[in-house]
Formats: C-alpha cells, sequence, structure tokens
C-alpha cells in the first residue's frame, strides 16, 4: 500500500500489470519461459514482439490467468489475477482468430460474456449496442459472421472484449490474418479506442511497423528459453496518424527493433545449435 500511495504522490500512475519472476516450465521439461519481470502501468500500451516460440503468448495468457506459472508471482492492480474483481477492475482478452459463433447474429456474438455472467438482458442489450457504436458496426447488429469480412469480424471480436467494459486489454497478435490496409485502419481504431476508454492494453505482434506505430513501449523477447532481452520505449505523441509511418523518427525506431530482433533470432539459432 506504501508504494502505490508513494506512486501517486509523485504524479506516477500505479502498476496495472507486474509479473515478479514469472516463469512456466510444461511436464515434458520444455522452459517456454524464463523468469521475467515485467511493470505496466495504468493506461501504458505495451507491445511484445520477438521470433516465434519466444513465449509472448504464454506470457500474455499466464497475465490473462489462462495459464498457472510455474513459480513466481503476477498481480493485476495489486491483486492476484484470480482476484482482480476486488480492485473493482476488469479485463478482457482478443484471440488470434474471432472465435465467433457461426449460428449466431453478431449482437448475440457480442453479448455472450454478459450472458455467462447473467448480466440482465435490458442492461446487456445497451452495452452490447455501445460497443458495436465504438468499432462501427452497428448496421451489422443482425447480420451472421459468415457475411462480414476478416476485418469486420475481427471488429466483433474486440467489441465483445469491450462490452465487459474492461480497465486492462490483453490482445494475442489479432490482426496478424488480415491485409495490411485493414490492418493499419484497425490499428488506428484500436489507438482511438485505448485513449478514449483510458485502457491498459498489453498487445502481442510479429511486426515491428505496427509495434512502432501502437506502443509506449515495445518488449523485445528471444526465444529458447523465452525471455525478455530488450526493452524500447516509443517516445512519440499522441494521437499518431498514418503519416507518422513515413516519417525519419519511425524508421529510426523500426531499425532500432529490427537490430534487436535479429539479435534476439541469432541468440536462439546459437542455443539451438548448441
Amino acid at each position: 500500500m506504501d508504494d502505490v500511495l508513494s506512486t501517486q504522490a509523485l504524479g506516477r500512475p500505479p502498476a496495472a500489470v507486474e509479473v515478479l519472476s514469472a516463469h512456466k516450465t510444461y511436464p515434458n521439461g520444455t522452459v517456454a519461459l524464463q523468469p521475467v519481470d515485467l511493470s505496466i502501468a495504468e493506461g501504458e500500451f505495451v507491445t511484445l514482439l520477438g521470433p516465434s516460440g519466444c513465449g509472448k503468448s504464454t506470457l500474455l495468457k499466464m497475465v490473462a490467468g489462462l495459464l498457472e506459472p510455474t513459480d513466481g508471482r503476477i498481480a493485476l492492480w495489486r491483486k492476484p489475477v484470480q482476484r482482480l474483481e476486488e480492485s473493482g477492475k476488469r479485463m478482457a482478452f482478443v484471440f488470434q482468430a474471432p472465435t465467433l459463433m457461426p449460428w449466431a447474429s453478431v449482437e448475440s456474438n457480442v453479448r455472450l460474456p454478459l450472458d455467462l455472467s447473467k448480466v440482465p438482458r435490458s442492461e446487456a442489450d445497451g452495452r452490447v449496442a455501445d460497443a458495436l457504436a465504438l468499432v462501427g458496426l452497428t448496421k451489422f447488429a443482425k447480420a451472421l459472421p459468415r457475411a462480414l469480412s476478416g476485418g469486420m469480424q475481427m471488429r466483433v471480436s474486440i467489441a465483445r472484449s469491450l462490452v465487459v467494459q474492461p480497465n486492462l486489454l490483453l490482445m494475442d497478435e489479432p490482426f496478424g490474418a488480415l491485409d495490411e490496409i485493414t490492418r493499419h485502419k484497425l490499428d488506428a481504431d484500436l489507438l482511438e479506442l485505448w485513449r478514449e476508454k483510458k485502457l491498459t492494453v498489453m498487445f502481442v505482434t510479429h511486426s515491428i511497423h505496427e509495434a512502432v506505430f501502437l506502443s509506449n513501449r515495445v518488449v523485445m523477447m528471444a526465444a529458447r528459453p523465452g525471455r525478455i532481452v530488450e526493452e524500447v520505449v516509443i517516445d512519440e505523441p499522441y494521437p499518431r496518424q498514418p503519416e507518422f509511418m513515413v516519417t525519419p523518427r519511425f524508421a529510426e525506431y523500426a531499425k532500432r527493433l529490427q537490430d534487436s530482433l535479429l539479435r534476439a533470432s541469432l541468440e536462439t539459432d546459437e542455443e539451438v545449435v548448441s
């Protein structure tokens, strides 16, 4: 509590996510993640970047409570993950694929978490309408997923996460399967949602350009075993427009991350050889 009070007294936001020497070893002996220490401030947008197999998704799922760390601790607003609601905060997870119910309408898919939580229908319908408006899908509330493009289906998935009114949004490479134009549009929309809703976002991607465009901070990871090797602060103001992506500053950040990713990949290759 003293730490929280001193942090607030200094004008810094409290920590939303604290990963404290958390690591993951599977029963077959595979070390998916070495002990990780990571703190994410409330309202921060942090991206995990690194080669395949570096533990990005494993770390994200441990923060979400979908995987238990083998050892170490993870706290959300100073509470264990399973007791997050005691802090008055909520989180939501957006997976790589939309995972929509194909037989249900868009609004029914978005309402699913509220139905599972037995939120009264009168309240749920209002929250669904608000979430669909935020992602620009009000006119498609009655449509079935098969009538939507891939980008629109992902918007439904994001709306389903927003309907629970989260403070923490965890996103596991949600736009990786989309074309570049759609991806850039959703990246810009995501930043607008992040700023408007004052969310804390933990985002996984393989895209250096996406990481630079979105993030306050990029956490570089290396594989075998998964671990954090570098953190890069993207010290650029928001809102960020598409024009930012053709500036010298953007190119400098992208080059730094490209070099860091290459080093992380070489470390991985050396460990495989040895």
